[in-house]
């Protein structure tokens, strides 16, 4: 499969997945609607794809909604087979990303540093 090919699936999977948080569409109290999905790595034969979760909740309440996707992936799988009529869906795995909070974790320190260095300037 072309790459670009490859791309557009992954981008319609996550586009797929993320119709379903928002709309309550999965059925788990601790799955919170406030996640989003930052980005799905398909494996080169398509039988497998990784779900990266983000969000700006706790880190509790993201691996809570974590837990609950990686309950519901046959019902997420399910719901990507009809929309993508494809001959095979990959099998969903879910984990929670959080490179978004630690590049802000950085850039508070980078910004403590500069504002540390105009003091003494």
């Amino acid at each position: 499969m072309s790459d670009f090919s490859q791309e557009r699936l992954e981008s319609r999977i996550a586009e797929i997945i993320s119709t379903l948080i928002i709309s309550g569409q999965i059925k788990n109290h601790n799955l919170s609607t406030l996640v989003s999905v930052s980005e799905v790595r398909l494996a080169e034969d398509n039988a497998n794809a990784t779900v990266y979760i983000s969000s700006f909740l706790s880190d509790n309440s993201l691996e809570k909604s974590v837990k609950a996707l990686n309950g519901a992936s046959a019902f997420i799988q399910s719901r990507i087979a009809k929309n993508l009529r494809t001959k095979n869906t990959p099998v969903l795995v879910f984990k929670a990303d959080r490179r978004e909070k630690e590049a802000q974790r950085i850039n508070t320190i980078i910004d403590g540093l500069m504002k540390e260095i105009d003091e003494k300037e």
